[in-house]
């Protein structure tokens, strides 16, 4: 697996199938592996913000989420199709995980964790979720979280706390998980609980995703996208000019 540098994020070069395999692998290794999925937002808030740089060291892959970075790495010779996407990662990583596997779901609502199980549940009965909280826990619960966690010891850890929440619960408590596979993929909980509605797939296809996000939640989401896809563009302007928007690409195994 190739890597490549976008604004100074070193994004793993992946495809689903290719990833899933790697991360099953993974799981038998007697310590905890944290995967960020990254669009251009993260990428973003790591170039500018060096709290949530730090913050997000504690991870080992970051993914492409976002059709802009999968255009930018191909520029630099990756040759992806598409990108990574984090609800679609999550339902294809899941169904291809059936037992001996296990999966702990850390997020959402209530009502949200109890479609997700219902929604994969469905499509394999097989499926073991050993384990699932709401994302609206108290910080006096973290401890309980991590030791539940620890008892239960998942191969799969799921997080849809949103950005920065998920990243930073990452961060405080991957030394204290003794194994499994963190995966910080925030929407994906509500796209697959059909809380919320995905973009069409040509929307997707065209990077524009996060158009069909904006329009969806307005509120929430206008200035988030209008600031960060700027600042994107402009790091990405200002950086390449002087040759540092960019980086040499790296062979992970």
């Amino acid at each position: 697996m190739n890597a490549f540098r976008v604004l100074g994020t070193l994004l793993q070069a992946t495809s689903y199938a290719e990833l899933t395999g790697d991360l099953q692998k993974k799981t038998r290794e007697p310590k905890s592996f944290a995967v960020d999925f990254t669009n251009t937002h993260i990428v973003t808030l790591r170039r500018t913000d060096a709290r949530f740089r730090g913050i997000t060291g504690a991870f080992d892959y970051f993914i492409p989420d976002a059709m802009p970075l999968i255009w930018c790495l191909n520029r630099q010779g990756a040759n992806l199709r598409d990108r990574v996407y984090g609800p679609t990662f999550m339902r294809e990583c899941i169904l291809s995980s059936p037992p001996p596997w296990t999966h702990y779901f850390l997020g959402g609502s209530d009502e949200c964790v109890s479609r997700l199980k219902e929604f994969f549940g469905r499509r394999n009965p097989a499926i073991q979720i050993i384990g699932a909280r709401n994302g609206y826990f108290k910080k006096e619960q973290e401890g309980e979280i991590v030791a539940e966690i620890n008892r239960l010891s998942p191969d799969f850890i799921w997080l849809g706390l949103g950005t920065p929440k998920q990243q930073e619960w990452i961060n405080q408590y991957k030394g204290d998980i003794r194994r499994g596979i963190l995966l910080a993929v925030g929407f994906a909980f509500d796209v697959n609980a059909g809380m919320k509605p995905d973009a069409p797939a040509w929307m997707q296809r065209a990077g524009l995703t996060w158009l069909f996000r904006m329009c969806s939640e307005p509120r929430r989401l206008v200035t988030r996208y209008f600031k960060y896809n700027s600042l994107f563009l402009f790091y990405l302007f200002w950086d390449g000019l002087r040759g540092r928007a960019f980086g040499p690409n790296e062979r992970l195994r």
